[in-house]
């Protein structure tokens, strides 16, 4: 585990290629995402997770993947029924709290069970972001509604049903991109609200959950705390705002090394990442040349980026052993009806 590199990588395809393989093996990284591309069918993706842990010799590595509902969601039907986005599930709450609470917490057991039996053991998933009016669709629907305390309540109770089937959640996108009037995979967002007003907004949700394992940070300027770097390579937000006023103390990876809000090359994004504090590179395309750069810039897990793997490494527990059928029937019974 100590031998490690403080970087989760994707895969070009279906199946590992030789050079995959080799490449994880010389290169050790912590962890796999996967994404559509990855995903043809049920036998193929257990083989395919199977193949990346062994190319590394950890059995238990964390396996993660963007399984939200609505339009993200890398599992497709027919192998996976197609989920609601966020938003749905955040009209339900408007209507009925306990109702959307327990349909946050079903559709999020009901992924453990989807996920669980091809050995996938992390969803990045609650989506904590607070959208505000006119911002960017990039979050959009994927939030549960624009306020922070229906976001903090229904991203808990999606948290806790996957830690009730197994697996463990992300937190995204910390310290919230909400705000964001960009779509950060083209271009990088620059939020100007005041800190007063992110501390009563944006952020309430993060502390909400502050002591789950795992968070995903924004790539967004907020130009009250750091006028120039975005989050996730800013040390000012990231020792600040996220381990001082948020007091997350858990895993923090960077979104996604390739993502166009990151200037530079692929080099120079994830140097900045690992300059910033995040404890993980997240790099999810696959393409091997840009992997290449990142594990120039990656370095072995050591310190406080150890301690918080080796606490997600160890807060993966039994699932609780429910129906599937029973839990499946249930939430197509709080759905609202088409």
């Amino acid at each position: 585990m100590s031998e490690s590199k403080a970087m989760i990588l994707g895969s070009s395809g279906p199946q590992l290629t030789a050079d995959e393989i080799s490449f994880y093996r010389d290169e050790r990284p912590w962890g796999f995402i996967l994404f559509a591309r990855n995903c043809i069918e049920p036998a193929q993706i257990t083989d395919l997770v199977a193949a990346m842990r062994d190319s590394i010799g950890r059995p238990d590595a964390p396996v993660l993947i963007d399984q939200e509902g609505g339009r993200v969601q890398r599992i497709r039907p027919p192998m996976i029924e197609r989920y609601p986005s966020a938003a749905v599930l955040g009209e339900i709450y408007r209507r009925d709290r306990e109702a959307g609470l327990r349909a946050a917490w079903l559709m999020s057991r009901l992924h453990a069970f989807d996920l669980m039996k091809f050995g996938i053991n992390v969803d990045c998933l609650p989506v904590l972001d607070v959208p505000v009016e006119g911002a960017s669709n990039v979050i959009g629907d994927r939030a549960y509604g624009f306020d922070p305390a229906l976001v903090s309540a229904m991203g808990q109770a999606a948290a806790d049903g996957l830690k009730a089937g197994g697996m463990l959640p992300v937190m995204k996108h910390m310290p919230g991109h909400g705000r964001g009037m960009a779509d950060s995979h083209h271009e990088l967002p620059v939020v100007t609200a005041s800190r007063a007003e992110l501390e009563a907004h944006d952020f309430l949700p993060f502390v909400a959950l502050k002591n789950e394992l795992m968070a995903m940070s924004a790539h967004i300027v907020f130009t009250a705390i750091d006028p120039t770097e975005p989050a996730t390579i800013s040390r000012k937000v990231i020792d600040e705002i996220i381990r001082g006023h948020i007091g997350f103390d858990g895993l923090l990876m960077s979104d996604d090394t390739s993502m166009n809000a990151l200037k530079g090359t692929i080099g120079e994004r994830a140097a900045r990442i690992v300059g910033g504090g995040c404890d993980m590179i997240l790099h999810c395309n696959g393409l091997m040349d840009e992997m290449k750069a990142v594990v120039k810039e990656a370095i072995p897990l050591a310190g406080e980026a150890l301690r918080r793997a080796k606490a997600v490494e160890a807060g993966f527990a039994a699932a609780d052993g429910a129906d599937e059928e029973t839990l499946r029937a249930e939430f197509h019974g709080l759905l609202p009806s088409a």
